[in-house]
Formats: structure tokens, C-alpha cells, sequence
């Protein structure tokens, strides 16, 4: 069956006729849907997990196909060529490069590894919650700060509770959920000084989508041979959520602590498929910009209804509702989005995922018909 008919016999098709009749237009031609592979409307249109609603791309398809000749091996080989290539890529050496099963593999071994048994992680509250969640059950102790009025880390006050029990500083670098990024000019400075008295763990899931192209990374710090552990994945911008393989990239002295404590690993269609998306340059810059494009019709709505937000540096808006989560997320879901989970302590708070030009439309139309 080729796409064409593919279009007419699936849910994708059959959504194409609806929106139409919503007189919603197909934002794709036929061969940029073949290319860069947008998920298929649903009767829930699922904005709730920060997925890329694209992808894997044609090329990284034909790449996972490739690779299942290969799949009665171990990883291990394949993985160390990858890590070859990353460092390459992030101008490093690859003793500095961590191949893991999705970067929050790579977060929950960096808390057992250094907080168990006592440690104290000091992160921010809301953040992402793996690595605290994880080591917390292995006995650390997490010493939470909340964000400052502009949902944004509270430098001043991390700094201020770092103590001889502190054994991570967890940096969420644009922060999930609330989607806001340091200062440039302070981070650097900022890192500097935290990994001089303990270990920074800056995630950077979402760096991709910062539009600053001069905003630097904590792997220049990393090159520095500073105690600072960084995350990258291909979830997000490569559209491999499901493949689950991401890397750290720390000094080696690090990182050879960090892969003791590994428990489990990517597989060899995985790593084939992120070796073939760091090529293929044309779905990452279609990814960046249909996420651009989705948030630009958020925003719009979201000003219409007079309803505050963050300016996003991710793919995924975090808006002040007015309503309890529990409760828009009910409403919403009668209507056919799934949102969002709840952050606390931003219980009127509500974080929506960017999804394709189709299913952004309906969640606006939904949303608007709760508020207006």
C-alpha cells in the first residue's frame, strides 16, 4: 500500500475529511507527509507528553529497516560507534560520551550514582522529575527551590543552599514544564560557580529549540573538565520518543563512574536510527519550524483569550488557565485533547505539548470554546 492509499484507509485520512469540513486544511503535501512521517489524528489528540508529532523521517525508517539484519547482536559495538560520531558532534573525546536508553536513563543513574544513601539533589520545583524521583527511592534527599515569579530558577537562592551534603545540582535548561531558559549572559557564570562546589547536571532536552543560535551549552564547560554532567536526547527535536535512546556527556573521570552503574541500554535500530537523524538535516530544520509554527498559533489564541503564558523555549507552552488542571483536563478531554498532567504547585497552570497544524487547530478551537 503506498501513502496515497494509505491517506484514504486510515484514521489520517478520515481526520483530512473531517477537517475539512471544519474548514481546516491539510498543512502537508503528500510528499512532505512521506518524508517527515506526521502522526495520524486519533479520536484523543494526545498533547499531554512533549512529543514530536513527527517522525522518525523517511531516511531514519529506512535505517531502523536496515538494521534489523543486525538485531541479533549486542549494542555494545554499534553504540560505541555512535559514541564516536556525538563526540565528533559535540567536540569532545568519546571516553566524555554516555550512550543511554533515553536520557532519563542517563538522569536516574547520574542521581543513584552520586545522591544514594544520604545525598541531596537541590533542584527546582516544577522540573522534571526522573532523576529526583529515582534517587530518592535509593535514599538521597531531595532539597527543592521553588521558581521565582517569572517561572524561571531562583540562582541566587540555589547557590545559597548548597552545603557539604549537596552532591547534585539538577538544571532543567529550558525547564520542563514551565519552558524558560537562564540568562545567557548569567548561566555560564552560574554553572561555573555551582561546579566548583558540587556536580551540575544540566539536562538540555530541549536545547534544540532555543532560538538564540549563540545561547551556549554546558558542554563547554564539560571541555573544561569541570563536574558538570549535560543530557541529550533524540526524543524530542529527532522525533524518536519511542526508540528511547539518548547520551551524557561528562569528563571522563565522570562518566566512568556513570557507566558502572548502567542498567540498561538503547538497542541496535535505535542507535541506527540516531546515527541516520544527526544526517538528516532537512526533518530537523521542518521540525524546528512546524514547532515554531504550532506555537505561533498557541500564542495567538492564548492572546485572544487573555489567557497569561510563558514565552516557550521548547516545544510545549506552559498558560495560566484560571481553572484547577484536574478540572480543565476533564473538560478538555470531552472534547477530544488530552492536556497536560498537574504541576503543583501551579494548579491553574497548564502545560500543552505542540502537535501538527491539524491537531493544534482543534486544541485552539476546544480551548476557545471553554473561554469565550
Amino acid at each position: 500500500m503506498d501513502r496515497r492509499e494509505w491517506l484514504k484507509s486510515t484514521s489520517l485520512g478520515g481526520s483530512f475529511a473531517l477537517l475539512g469540513g471544519l474548514g481546516i486544511t491539510n498543512a502537508l503535501t503528500l510528499e512532505e507527509i512521506n518524508t517527515f512521517n506526521p502522526r495520524p489524528l486519533s479520536k484523543h489528540i494526545r498533547l499531554s507528553s512533549n512529543e514530536n508529532p513527527y517522525g522518525p523521517s523517511e531516511k531514519v525508517r529506512k535505517a531502523i529497516i536496515a538494521a534489523f539484519d543486525h538485531s541479533c547482536r549486542y549494542p555494545y559495538a554499534y553504540a560505541d560507534e555512535l559514541a564516536t560520531i556525538l563526540a565528533q558532534k559535540e567536540g569532545v573525546t568519546k571516553d566524555h560520551i554516555i550512550i543511554c536508553g533515553g536520557s532519563t536513563e542517563g538522569l536516574k543513574i547520574t542521581g543513584l550514582t552520586f545522591a544514594a544513601n544520604g545525598g541531596e539533589i537541590i533542584a527546582g520545583k516544577p522540573t522534571f522529575l526522573a532523576m529526583m524521583t529515582y534517587a530518592k527511592q535509593w535514599g538521597a534527599v531531595v532539597n527543592w527551590v521553588p521558581v521565582d515569579d517569572d517561572k524561571g530558577y531562583d540562582m541566587a537562592e540555589i547557590e545559597k543552599r548548597i552545603s557539604s551534603k549537596t552532591k547534585l545540582v539538577f538544571l532543567c535548561n529550558p525547564n520542563n514544564p514551565t519552558s524558560t531558559i537562564l540568562p545567557s549572559k548569567k548561566l555560564m557564570d552560574f554553572c561555573d560557580t555551582i561546579s566548583n562546589k558540587t556536580i551540575l547536571f544540566s539536562d538540555e532536552a530541549y536545547y534544540d529549540y532555543i532560538e538564540d543560535p549563540n545561547y551556549p551549552s554546558m558542554v563547554e564547560l564539560v571541555k573544561q573538565e569541570k563536574d558538570v554532567i549535560v543530557s541529550r536526547t533524540f526524543s524530542k527535536v529527532y522525533g524518536m520518543a519511542g526508540l528511547r535512546i539518548g547520551y551524557l556527556i561528562a569528563k571522563p573521570a565522570l562518566a566512568e563512574k556513570l557507566r558502572r552503574n548502567m542498567v540498561a541500554y538503547s538497542n541496535v535500530p535505535a542507535i541506527a536510527a540516531a546515527k541516520e537523524a544527526l544526517n538528516d538535516k532537512e526533518f530537523y530544520n521542518f521540525s524546528l519550524q512546524k514547532t515554531w509554527e504550532a506555537k505561533e498559533m498557541i500564542y495567538k489564541t492564548l492572546d485572544t483569550l487573555k489567557l497569561p503564558y510563558v514565552k516557550s523555549h521548547t516545544n510545549f507552552i506552559f498558560f495560566k488557565s484560571g481553572k484547577n488542571i484536574r478540572t480543565l483536563h476533564k473538560e478538555m478531554l470531552e472534547k477530544g485533547v488530552l492536556i497536560g498532567r498537574p504541576f503543583p504547585p501551579f494548579f491553574d497552570w497548564c502545560r500543552i505539548s505542540t502537535g501538527t497544524i491539524e491537531e493544534v487547530t482543534l486544541f485552539t478551537q476546544a480551548l476557545a470554546s471553554l473561554y469565550e
